[in-house]
């Protein structure tokens, strides 16, 4: 609550309070009479009546300090989960291993969402030369999307995983297990073996995770993002990522 609306309460409880024959000293002890507790309901809910933006502005108040503790509990979940998170050898890399900005993505291949920003993100993974981009496959659409995360994670053990990943986001219609076959096919995968890889476990474990991580972000959707330290949710233009990023780099 704001020191406007706060001070604003306390004034209407003073004066129900001396109204109903009390004292300043007993209110200041939260001891009212509920005679005076009476006058102080009635007094707030007239105020409020008259000035319905008092509850405008609680409630945005409410809102940022919610938003500012699940931020920090973010925060502190990505450093705790800092190996999972940007060291994990499992996880696949674009861009620049060395770069000085990593940024994280949690992505579903069916995600229509997520298919919007993948050339954008593609693009930028060429052009800044600074950025070091971890996959997390985050398949939350059902079988479908489970099928094409483990057949992109098989595909990173003939090296073809960012190929293959691209095209299965410029693939145009739903993707099934047949389609996912028919595009790693056509990336040059050699599709007998990536269907044997996609059974080993740690691949399995890879995915499960993802998941374990995610739900210690407060991920639940798709695209969730990982910049340095802050988590973001959902899908954005690429200017306002580029901003995002360049936020991060400032420190």
């Amino acid at each position: 609550m704001t020191g406007k609306i706060r001070a604003m309460l306390v004034l209407l409880a003073l004066i129900a309070g001396l109204a109903a024959g009390g004292s300043a000293a007993c209110l200041a002890d939260d001891a009212l009479t509920p005679a005076q507790k009476d006058a102080v309901n009635k007094l707030v809910h007239d105020y409020i009546i008259e000035h319905p933006e008092v509850l405008v502005e609680a409630l945005k108040d409410f809102d940022s300090r919610q938003q500012a503790v699940s931020e920090t509990a973010r925060r502190q979940a990505v450093d705790d989960r800092q190996a999972d998170l940007f060291n994990d050898p499992a996880s696949p890399i674009a861009g620049n291993p060395k770069g000085s900005t990593t940024i994280v993505e949690f992505f579903d291949y069916r995600c229509h969402y997520c298919k919007g920003m993948a050339k954008d993100l593609s693009d930028l993974i060429d052009a800044d030369h600074d950025i070091r981009f971890i996959y997390k496959e985050f398949p939350i659409l059902g079988p479908p999307s489970e099928y094409a995360a483990k057949a992109a994670l098989a595909a990173q053990l003939q090296n073809k995983y960012r190929a293959f990943h691209e095209a299965l986001y410029a693939y145009k219609g739903q993707l099934a297990n047949d389609i996912v076959l028919d595009v790693a096919s056509k990336v040059g995968l050699d599709t007998a073996q990536l269907q044997k890889d996609m059974e080993r476990p740690e691949i399995a474990a890879e995915i499960k995770r993802n998941y374990e991580i995610a739900t210690a972000l407060k991920i639940n959707g798709t695209p969730g993002f990982v910049i340095g330290h802050s988590v973001i949710d959902g899908a954005m233009p690429i200017d306002k990522f580029k901003a995002l990023i360049a936020q991060e780099r400032k420190g």
